[in-house]
């Protein structure tokens, strides 16, 4: 079997000529140089260099093994910066998930294009599953990273949870709306409110925070006729069907017959949080990176 260091001294002599030539660009004395290419031609069991007294010329099969071992040694440096480049996580698929009322607006869409930008090599896959479902698939290795909303009622082991940031929770109503004439809303105005998401025996995120919000003022979110968790609950509330808590970067994606109200408590704000698995990879650990270390 030849060895690359071997086909890189043959391709050397061919490009400058004479075998003193490539010896001084190799850094090897000529004697170690010409024992090499004896050995590939016992190997090949051909000889590739004419000897002569003025300079080696190529034989008709040096002619035709150059070329090739040309593209062998450039396929195998571009094989081997691959390499390098995964190992490092510079290239590759990463697989994103995000809740539903997290929406890939405003600065989450930002620290995208700054990692894309810094990252020429990676390409991400983003989908949308529930806070719950993104920890399930964490743990079982078939997504990367997720985006959701805190808080989580059942962890998983081995999956790490970051808070990268806290927004407001904005009251959102159709437009023509009794509310829409005031300037702040009270929790405590909405006790007969139809609220289209309510939260779900087994799952936390933004529907639970906001139950455990209305609580505090002594009722619990009346359910709407038609309900829905998924950003599906925008149009719900255009079409009249109820209202929502939802969190400031949803007016980014809202249609035009949704109007958002500041609300007057406080305590009226969500955060968002980064998952991943422990340990992650480099391809992972850079895209952490980005996002909790923004620039």
């Amino acid at each position: 079997m030849l060895s690359t260091r071997q086909l890189r001294y043959f391709v050397e002599i061919a490009e400058c000529g004479s075998f003193s030539a490539a010896a001084e660009r190799l850094f090897i004395a000529q004697s170690a140089l010409s024992r090499q290419i004896k050995d590939m031609e016992t190997r090949l069991k051909t000889p590739l260099f004419e000897r002569t007294a003025r300079q080696p010329r190529l034989t008709a099969a040096g002619e035709a093994f150059l070329p090739r071992a040309r593209n062998l040694l450039n396929e195998l440096g571009k094989a081997s910066a691959m390499a390098t480049e995964v190992g490092n996580g510079q290239l590759g698929t990463l697989r994103l998930s995000h809740s539903s009322t997290v929406s890939i607006s405003g600065r989450l869409l930002r620290d995208i294009g700054a990692y894309l930008e810094q990252q020429p090599g990676v390409s991400l896959d983003i989908g949308k599953l529930s806070s719950e479902a993104q920890l399930e698939e964490l743990a079982e290795g078939r997504l990367d990273v997720g985006l959701l909303r805190l808080p989580v009622l059942r962890q998983r082991e081995g999956i790490q949870l970051v808070p990268l940031f806290t927004e407001r929770l904005l009251l959102a109503v159709p437009a023509d709306h009794r509310l829409t004439a005031c300037n702040t809303v009270e929790l405590a105005q909405l006790q007969d409110e139809a609220f289209i998401s309510v939260p779900h025996p087994q799952r936390g995120g933004l529907s639970y925070l906001c139950a455990d919000l209305c609580m505090r003022q002594g009722f619990f979110p009346k359910a709407a006729r038609v309900m829905s968790r998924k950003t599906t609950q925008l149009q719900l509330i255009q079409g009249g069907f109820g209202i929502a808590l939802l969190p400031e970067s949803m007016q980014d994606i809202a249609p035009s017959g949704v109007r958002f109200l500041p609300l007057s408590d406080p305590d009226c704000q969500s955060t968002v949080a980064l998952a991943y698995r422990q340990s992650p990879t480099p391809l992972i650990h850079h895209f952490i990176q980005t996002f909790t270390n923004p620039l």
